[in-house]
């Protein structure tokens, strides 16, 4: 098991230096996402809208973290919250944390999103909190939920602009356990042509990444999981998994 594993480690790492593959990734990338590949996917019934290599992504850490709590930013349809739910499920019936929650924040939930996510199995474990993410009362209902919890995670994936990922991360990433991660989403942005963005206020200069890097620069005690990215290769969040050290 452990050759196999350095086999994989080896892998992994010559992905950061195969430069046709990641320019074949980034190539998928572009012409995916103007394709909305990742609206084709679904969790256990809910639409989940993220590629498939991120959910391995986070099926891996939720398993080596063994995560207490998973804050999630951003609901939608819920197929997020029902896929962190469904993992603490899982680590619970295999040895873990028997009352591991995930608290999800949403500045609208619909009200049939709603309905579906509370008629669902997986509604045990999760607790929804309507509000804009970055309000104080809100907030501090999320962060109540943190209390005496050893490993808390935390995923931001709502309004993409570079302002708002940037308050989320000053309130949210310190909620984050030493060992954690806090999952910037939809970094992909600043990789991306302007077009992609359509309408909406984010963009190329103006998006998760750009307020990931600027809250890195201040910020010493989280670094970025650059392994999950040779990893993955395709995905929406590279240079997003911020890993916290200390």
């Amino acid at each position: 098991m452990k050759e196999f594993e350095r086999e994989v480690a080896d892998r992994i790492d010559a992905n950061g230096a195969d430069q046709p593959l990641q320019a074949a990734a980034h190539g998928f990338m572009t012409a995916s996402i103007a394709a909305k590949y990742s609206y084709n996917f679904s969790w256990l019934g809910r639409p989940i809208i993220q590629y498939p290599q991120d959910i391995v992504a986070m099926q891996e850490l939720i398993w080596t973290l063994q995560p207490e709590l998973i804050v999630e930013t951003g609901i939608a349809h819920g197929g997020s919250l029902i896929f962190s739910a469904s993992m603490l499920e899982l680590n619970a019936v295999c040895g873990g944390p028997k009352d591991a929650r995930v608290v999800g924040v949403d500045i609208d939930i619909r009200a049939h999103n709603r309905a579906a996510i509370e008629a669902h199995p997986m509604m045990r474990r999760i607790t929804m909190i309507e509000g804009s993410s970055v309000a104080p009362d809100v907030v501090a209902a999320v962060r109540a939920h943190t209390t005496g919890k050893k490993s808390v995670l935390v995923c931001l994936d709502s309004n993409h602009t570079h302002e708002h990922v940037l308050a989320e991360l000053e309130v949210y990433a310190p909620m984050t356990t030493v060992g954690s991660y806090c999952v910037v989403f939809d970094t992909i942005v600043e990789d991306l042509p302007q077009a992609l963005s359509g309408d909406r206020p984010w963009g190329p200069g103006d998006n998760p990444k750009t307020a990931a890097r600027q809250f890195l620069a201040g910020h010493p005690e989280f670094e970025i999981d650059r392994r999950i990215d040779r990893q993955v290769l395709i995905g929406v969040a590279p240079e997003g998994y911020l890993k916290r050290v200390r």
